[in-house]
């Protein structure tokens, strides 16, 4: 016969300390701590893979941290694998001056690429050039490709000069002294110096530089065929006037790829100078002549006015004769001749 035992009996069941309480207030209890236990459970189940594989990799992240990263809407994947990358590479995780996981979270939520970083360290490391974290971060905020910078600064980039993405132009035009036009194309050699990569001037200040200098030292040329004959005396004038200062470069050398001879520049200018001396002379003759005829007018005009008062004269004479002879000054002699 089956015994049925008190409620009192089967507390410890069902929670004891709880429904000794009274009803609703253990009822609410038992919700409660179920409710704490499932969170709890979600928790484990959403970190603790991550927890764990921060724990076997010595990662030192600890579970609030990564509850944290949560509520501070931080990619927690991406900082682990970040600090797993750095660890495994040997680098410095100290929280004070390493990668430490409230840097890697501040770096993140400024904007920056948090892996990138990581790799560009890794890579300097691999290449013994001086890169910490802070001079990596600083660099990727400042806009710049902190990974490529040190590819870069490893192997040397080729710059062209001009370049035709972002000027439409393949050659440089120059004019040397004879008046001779030479279309020069060059190729300069770069390196990244990290040391002025934060603030200092970007590929467009080297083309435009090396193109200025390219163009003065065949202006300076008494000749086209003296830079024909030797093209490397304009690259050595060229690295000689250090183009890269305050730029984020290192120039390593300039190559002239291509010259091609173009028109005769001092030639046409003077043809055409003279042809504007040709047209001034005519207009000059032009002036002149209009000036004869002008002149040959207005003497025409004296002459019909000097004729006007001649005949005016003449017909003043009758009447100076009449004049005379009503007032019995004027007579005639023998012979007929009035007097």
């Amino acid at each position: 016969m089956i015994q049925i035992l008190p409620i009192a009996d089967h507390a410890w069941f069902f929670g004891a300390p709880f429904l000794a309480l009274g009803g609703p207030l253990a009822v609410a209890l038992i919700v409660v701590c179920v409710f704490a236990m499932a969170v709890v459970g979600i928790v484990v189940l959403a970190y603790g893979k991550m927890w764990f594989q921060a724990y076997m990799s010595r990662a030192a992240i600890t579970f609030p941290s990564l509850i944290g990263m949560g509520f501070r809407q931080v990619n927690s994947t991406m900082i682990l694998n970040a600090k797993i990358m750095a660890v495994q590479s040997g680098i410095s995780i100290d929280r004070q001056h390493g990668v430490s996981t409230q840097r890697l979270e501040a770096h993140y939520l400024a904007g920056g690429d948090v892996m990138g970083v990581i790799s560009a360290i890794i890579a300097s490391q691999r290449a013994g050039i001086d890169l910490d974290f802070d001079r990596a971060s600083a660099i990727d905020l400042a806009g710049r490709d902190v990974l490529d910078a040190v590819r870069t600064s490893v192997q040397p980039k080729v710059i062209d000069c001009p370049d035709p993405a972002r000027s439409g132009k393949t050659t440089l035009s120059a004019i040397s002294k004879n008046g001779v036009e030479l279309k020069i194309r060059a190729r300069v050699t770069v390196r990244t110096n990290l040391e002025q990569l934060i603030g200092g001037a970007t590929e467009e200040t080297i083309i435009a530089r090396v193109g200025e200098g390219i163009i003065t030292s065949i202006g300076s040329s008494t000749s086209h065929l003296q830079v024909l004959e030797n093209p490397d005396r304009i690259s050595r004038a060229v690295l000689d006037r250090g183009l890269d200062a305050q730029t984020a470069f290192e120039i390593v050398s300039i190559d002239i790829a291509d010259i091609d001879v173009g028109e005769n520049i001092g030639a046409r200018l003077q043809a055409d100078q003279a042809e504007a001396d040709t047209r001034v002379a005519r207009a000059k003759a032009e002036q002149r002549r209009a000036e004869a005829v002008a002149r040959e007018q207005e003497m025409k005009a004296k002459v019909a006015e000097n004729r006007s008062r001649l005949v005016l004269a003449e017909a003043e004479v009758p009447k100076s004769m009449a004049d005379a002879f009503r007032r019995g000054n004027l007579h005639t002699v023998d012979g007929g001749a009035a007097t």
